[in-house]
Order: structure tokens, then sequence, then C-alpha cells
């Protein structure tokens, strides 16, 4: 099983960014692909973004973020990131990530909250 942390939520003005990073302890997270999802008060989570195993080379987007995030890892320092720019107040909500296994993602995070104001 992986642990993960998420971190680098905050209080942002609209059009402003923020850097998200997701850390894992108890297993390599080179091995796996990755995924960033949120979750808004009253709604379902939503797909955010993923990204491929080892180099990362392929990546996905929500078609919500797509343009304005981009999702990296860093293999070195077992931790996975979203940069997030041109927020929208539309965009508050509490971020977490979690692995990606052969039946779904699990191995999710406590989450990291982002809120954008207007």
């Amino acid at each position: 099983q992986v642990q993960l942390v998420e971190s680098g939520g905050g209080l942002v003005q609209a059009g402003g960014s923020l850097r998200l990073s997701c850390t894992a302890s108890g297993r390599t997270l080179s091995f796996y692909a990755m995924g960033w999802f949120r979750q808004a008060p009253g709604k379902e989570r939503e797909f955010v973004a993923d990204i491929s195993a080892w180099t990362g080379g392929s990546a996905v987007y929500g078609p919500s973020v797509k343009g304005r995030f981009t999702i990296s890892r860093d293999n070195a320092k077992n931790t996975v990131y979203l940069q997030m720019n041109s927020l929208k107040p539309e965009d508050t909500a509490v971020y977490y990530c979690a692995r990606k296994g052969v039946t779904g993602y699990g191995d999710w995070g406590q989450g990291t909250q982002g809120t954008v104001s207007s």
C-alpha cells in the first residue's frame, strides 16, 4: 500500500496559480500511473488529470481544466505535481491524488483545499 499526502493548497484570487504536490511513502511511485481528482461541496468527485508511469510521457486532462492545469512527476522525489494556472472560482475544491491500479484508482490521500476568490 502507498501512503499519499497532498499539499500546496490555499487561497488565491481568480487568475492566480497554485502548485499542488502529492508525495508518497511506502512504495516508489515510479511504477504507477497517478491521478488528481477534486470534489467541490455538494458535487461529485471529478477527474482532473492523470499521468503515465515511469517517465510520465502521457497525460490526460479533464475538459474543465485542459489548457490551464499541468500534471507532472518527479520520481526521484516520489512526488506528483499539479500546476494550476488561470484559476477560476469554480476550481474551488478539495484536491486528491490517487494511485492508478488495474481495477481503478486507490490509496487516496487526505486531500488539500484549494480556494479561488472572485
